[in-house]
Order: structure tokens, then C-alpha cells, then sequence
């Protein structure tokens, strides 16, 4: 496995960050799946990412209503030393019904982090990321807010999720003319699907000296296997945000799968290394955040690490993209 600087820190973390939004199993909250696996079916894939050398797991307070929290956070103390991983968590998304159980207020971001804290069973995490931008609460509120939990211990870091790069640079510069702990990374919607944050947000990223961790890398499995007209997984079949990103852009993204795919046949490999390669090629990315079900899945992640595309290849993987609509991912 190889490791990189988490921005412009002195963080080393792997190269593939392993998400945990599918690991537990909850029957309450908002973000609940029928394809989530048990605590039990979770865990080999947290120890097989450790015993390859993945140091980067990412994961929320809203995933199955914080039981993947829980998920990782004994996984860890079982597998690993708390000290040689990095651990990501996220706030923003509902917790409850009623006031106040949403957002980046500061209240919200109090209660969060201690309820966080507690599930992974640790004293800090690593990489605090506002999931998304909260348009109900003073930017300075939230960004003061995650200045105390950074000056607590109770946060190393912090991040960002999926906005506007003008809300973004905003950010950034509050952050900086008050001296509060800025956002060391940005984890975009961002795969050979959708490039439209290579217009603004990742050349932004790439000026300041920010992270980029990328969600989605593999576009909900779209870029893993050939073209499928219907959905045919039982998560395809159950991921009703997934049919909403790509069901108005069936046009525009068939044929770079297809081209995926056949990359991929004359390397003779999945086509999910060759989308993951790919990307770990683009110099401003960090770290994807790749999700795994199936074993094959993360082998093929951690194998794309080494793959190295050539130019040409690169070239017959990007000459086929033409501009997307903005996507639900800001809202």
C-alpha cells in the first residue's frame, strides 16, 4: 500500500480510504438500506483493509443511524492500535425528528461529537467532515463551532463534503482571518461520470493545498461492470439517491462505462481498477473512498493502487465525457 500526505498536514494515509456506510444494520433513522451487512459480516473486510495496509476508514454519524460507528469503532479496537489508524466521521445529516436534531449549528455540533465519540469508543477521531453545507446556519456559527472541537482534542482535522467551491473558498478564508482550524480536505462527488469538479473545486483544492477524498468513486458500482440498462444488484434495486444521480444522464454515461469496460478487456483486469487507477492518476486526489460488499471489491481497489495507466489510456477513458447537470449531491 502506498500512503500520502492528508493535504497540507503531516497525516499519512493510505491511498484507498475504505468507507463504512455499509457496515450495520439498524431499523430506525434516515439513512437505513436493505444491502447493509451485520456487524458480523462487517468486520472481515475492516481487518482484511488493516492487514493490507489501508490506515483510512471513513464513515458518519447518520449511517444506519450510528450503528456503523459502533461497526468500526470495536473492529478497530480489535484489529488494531488506535494510534496507526486514521478515522473519519461526518455531522450535519438528521439524527432525530424534532429541532435541533440536524445541521452545524453549535449545538448540533456538540451533541454530535460526543454521541460520535462514543459509538467508535475513542477519545478524538482524526478527520471531522461537515457532510454538507448547512444553509439554516450562520457560516461563523458552524465554523467556530468546529474551531473548539479541534481545540478540545476532540477532532485532529477537519473536512468538508459536497458543496459550491464559492461556499467552500468562503469557508477557507472565514477560517483563516479568524485563525480557526481550517478544512484540510474535500470529499467531492467526483469519478469518470461526473468531472465536473475539475472545472472549479478540485483546481481550488489543488491551489490551497487541500485533500481530496472522492465519494463515490466507482459512481454506485456503475464503473464496476459492463452497462446494465436496469438495475440487477439488490443495492442498485434499493439506492433510490443513486437512480436520482443517474437516471437523467443514461445517455452521457453509457458509453464511457462501455469504454471503461473496454480498457479494461485489453488490460485484462476488472473495470473497477481501471476507473480506481484512473483517479489515484489525477494529481489532486488523495485518497478514494471506496465502499466493499464482496471481497473481490476491495481486492480490486487495493490492486488499482499499483495499476498504472498510460497516456493513451487515459485519453480513450476522458475523450467521451461531455458536461453534466448539477447533481443532488449539494443539496
Amino acid at each position: 500500500m502506498d500512503y500520502v500526505k492528508l493535504g497540507h498536514t503531516g497525516l499519512d494515509v493510505s491511498r484507498i480510504c475504505l468507507g463504512c456506510m455499509s457496515y450495520g444494520q439498524s431499523n430506525d433513522g434516515v439513512m437505513k438500506w436493505a444491502w447493509t451487512l451485520s456487524e458480523e459480516e462487517s468486520r472481515p473486510y475492516i481487518k482484511t483493509a488493516l492487514e493490507n495496509g489501508l490506515n483510512f476508514f471513513d464513515t458518519a454519524n447518520v449511517y444506519t443511524h450510528g450503528e456503523s460507528e459502533r461497526v468500526l469503532g470495536r473492529a478497530i479496537r480489535d484489529f488494531a492500535r488506535r494510534d496507526e489508524v486514521v478515522i473519519a466521521t461526518k455531522v450535519c445529516s438528521p439524527m432525530r425528528e424534532g429541532p435541533n436534531g440536524r445541521g452545524l449549528s453549535r449545538k448540533a455540533i456538540f451533541a454530535e461529537i460526543d454521541d460520535s465519540l462514543t459509538r467508535l469508543g475513542t477519545d478524538y477521531v482524526d478527520l471531522y467532515i461537515i457532510h454538507r453545507y448547512d444553509y439554516g446556519t450562520p457560516l461563523e456559527e458552524t465554523l467556530e463551532a468546529l474551531d473548539e472541537v479541534v481545540r478540545s482534542g476532540k477532532a485532529l482535522y477537519l473536512g468538508a463534503s459536497s458543496m459550491f467551491t464559492w461556499q467552500f473558498m468562503k469557508a477557507l478564508g472565514l477560517q483563516r482571518a479568524h485563525g480557526w482550524a481550517p478544512f484540510v480536505s474535500m470529499q467531492n462527488y467526483y469519478n469518470l461520470l461526473y468531472r465536473e469538479d475539475e472545472r472549479e473545486m478540485l483546481r481550488l483544492c489543488q491551489s490551497e493545498g487541500v485533500a481530496v477524498t472522492p465519494w463515490s468513486p466507482l459512481a454506485r458500482g456503475r464503473l464496476a461492470r459492463p452497462w446494465q440498462d436496469e438495475p440487477e444488484t439488490t443495492r442498485a434495486q434499493n439506492d433510490p439517491f443513486a437512480q436520482r444521480l443517474y437516471e437523467k444522464s443514461k445517455k452521457l454515461d453509457k458509453p464511457v462505462v462501455d469504454r471503461v469496460v473496454e480498457v479494461a478487456k485489453a488490460r485484462g483486469v476488472p473495470p473497477a481498477q481501471v476507473a480506481l487507477a484512473w483517479m489515484l492518476h489525477k494529481p489532486v486526489v488523495t485518497s478514494p473512498v471506496i465502499g466493499a460488499t464482496k471481497p473481490y471489491q476491495l481486492d480490486d481497489a487495493i490492486k488499482a493502487v499499483s495499476l498504472k495507466l498510460s497516456d493513451e489510456e487515459i485519453s480513450k477513458l476522458e475523450e467521451l465525457y461531455e458536461p453534466h447537470a448539477q447533481t443532488e449531491a449539494f443539496v
